[in-house]
């Protein structure tokens, strides 16, 4: 029995498309390589897929632009030539836009104004106040939020130091720690409140120092001389 007629139509299922797309096509480029090969024939083929997906096939013996070139040379066309000319025409209107462009600009910086009529300079002074206003807008906008971020860290500042000099007092109110007397302990006590959390300046009353047996005095220096780093 032999195969039964397929109607041709659309295949709905994508994935049933892609393969029949990929059968089909490798079938058809079999074909223009026989050609190539037991004809002598100059082929080539474009395809693009449902995808967008480019696939090509030329004979070994040409290439794609001789194959333009040929065509255009039997139906007496110039395909480069059209294309030729609407770049040439896509570029002046480009140039044209940059001269207006480049004797806006001038304008709005004061310069090339004596062409303009009373209506066109009013245009003019309309749109360079909107734009002042708005880089007047956008300064004012940019100096408020950077005073803003500043006043939190200010306050921030504030609160550490409020935090770290209450850390001091209470420090100062315990009776097993006093402010050194001797010179440094100024500059000790400051580098607390700045910001020296583990910097701690204090003596050790005499009478408590038998508590600390693993503690060793040594150079001369007695209870009332030692201070920790």
């Amino acid at each position: 029995m032999g195969r039964g007629k397929i109607e041709i139509k659309k295949i709905e299922n994508p994935t049933n498309r892609q393969v029949t797309y990929s059968k089909r096509r490798n079938g058809i480029f079999k074909k223009a390589q026989e050609l190539t090969v037991l004809c002598d024939a100059k082929v080539s083929l474009i395809m693009f897929s449902n995808t967008n997906k480019f696939h090509e096939y030329i004979s070994p013996s040409t290439t794609t632009k001789k194959i333009y070139d040929q065509y255009q040379k039997a139906l007496g066309i110039d395909l480069w030539s059209t294309q030729y000319e609407k770049m040439q025409e896509q570029l002046r209107k480009l140039k044209d836009i940059n001269h207006k462009l480049k004797k806006e600009i001038r304008q709005r910086i004061g310069e090339d104004l004596n062409e303009l009529s009373i209506d066109h300079l009013r245009v003019l002074e309309h749109n360079m106040t909107e734009a002042l206003n708005g880089v007047r807008g956008r300064k004012y906008h940019v100096i408020k939020t950077q005073t803003e971020t500043y006043k939190k860290k200010v306050r921030s500042l504030e609160e550490r130091h409020g935090n770290l000099w209450m850390e001091y007092e209470a420090k100062m109110e315990d009776p097993r720690f006093g402010l050194v007397d001797s010179e440094g302990g100024y500059e000790s006590a400051a580098a607390l409140v700045n910001g020296a959390s583990n910097l701690y300046a204090f003596r050790l009353h005499q009478g408590h120092h038998h508590h600390h047996p693993n503690l060793h005095l040594a150079g001369g220096l007695g209870p009332h001389d030692l201070r920790l780093p």
